[in-house]
């Protein structure tokens, strides 16, 4: 990869692009990394403050961005079920506001843009595994919409700054990811689970625990969001990013609860509403553009991430 690229990160100080403004750093590019901290925590880049090529902004994406960047990567959201139910309007306005101020920041620097976008956009999926073509089962009303829908129209923005103003775009459906650095209270089925496991207090399953889901470790998504953004070709993507292997609620609460060695004991609450009962994707086209294949199994990835969680709660 070309060094010394100046690229922004927005969503810099979450748990994506925490990891990403990371590596970019590492490999020599001037990195500014832009966050307005509803969600993202500065803690996540303070090991990156002092470095001469990182610069933090705390900054709102859906206000206009004056900087002079050669890529950009689009990771400006609320992702975390609670916290985007909590700010429903500003989560459809990061991902339509800020998508517009970012591309129109990528016209005027004829920079390459990648959106970070979702499995999310396939609802709930009546196709499986799910692909590039499926168009999705989404609930335009629900109360996670502000989510789904603002993703799909980010979607469409992209695009049609593609189409109509040459913006050369990538455009990464990201399914389910963990590690480090996840947010402790996030909502989300892993970090719940790992909590509640060191606590000894119930592990919580919504349903039987018969939906499935599958995850994918952080550095393997890292590494093809990069590969992604520095592709030589002009293929924009969709691309379906994320670990094909799939495992039921009930079994990951068992293997969390295994691997911890927790007393927690196993209860059951209400499905909530619009909670996909299926989500895995067939990565066939990220693996022929890409050359790109998850590394980190299950239980490797889940032991690194307990312990992160282990040290600091």
């Amino acid at each position: 990869m070309k060094k010394n690229k100046k690229i922004l990160v927005s969503g810099g100080a979450g748990f994506i692009g925490s990891h990403i403004c990371e590596k970019l750093v590492l490999k020599g590019n001037k990195v500014y990394c832009i966050d307005n901290l509803l969600t993202g925590k500065k803690k996540n880049i303070e090991h990156l403050i002092n470095k001469k090529n990182f610069k933090f902004i705390k900054k709102d994406i859906n206000q206009k961005i004056f900087l002079k960047v050669d890529e950009i990567y689009n990771l400006a959201c609320p992702a975390s079920p609670p916290k985007y139910q909590k700010n429903p309007i500003e989560t459809v306005k990061a991902s339509v506001l800020g998508s517009i101020n970012l591309l129109e920041l990528a016209k005027k620097n004829n920079a390459k843009i990648l959106q970070a976008s979702t499995s999310e956009i396939y609802g709930d999926p009546k196709e499986h595994p799910q692909k590039e073509t499926y168009n999705g089962n989404v609930n335009p009303v629900g109360i996670r919409s502000c989510y789904d829908e603002g993703k799909r129209c980010a979607e469409t923005l992209f695009f049609d700054y593609h189409r109509e103003k040459k913006v050369k775009i990538k455009v990464a459906r990201i399914f389910n990811t963990y590690g480090p650095k996840m947010d402790f209270f996030d909502g989300r089925v892993i970090s719940n689970f790992i909590i509640q496991c060191i606590k000894n207090k119930n592990l919580t399953i919504y349903g039987k625990g018969k939906q499935t889901r599958s995850f994918c470790y952080i550095d393997d998504m890292v590494a093809a969001l990069i590969k992604f953004m520095n592709l030589k070709n002009n293929f924009t993507g969709p691309l379906n990013l994320g670990n094909p292997y799939e495992i039921n609620i009930f079994k990951i609460a068992k293997k969390i609860k295994k691997l911890t060695k927790s007393k927690s004991k196993l209860i059951f609450k209400k499905l909530p509403n619009d909670d996909p009962v299926k989500r895995k994707p067939d990565i066939s086209l990220a693996k022929k553009t890409l050359k790109w294949l998850p590394k980190i199994s299950l239980n490797e990835g889940l032991l690194k991430t307990i312990k992160y969680f282990q040290i600091r709660i």
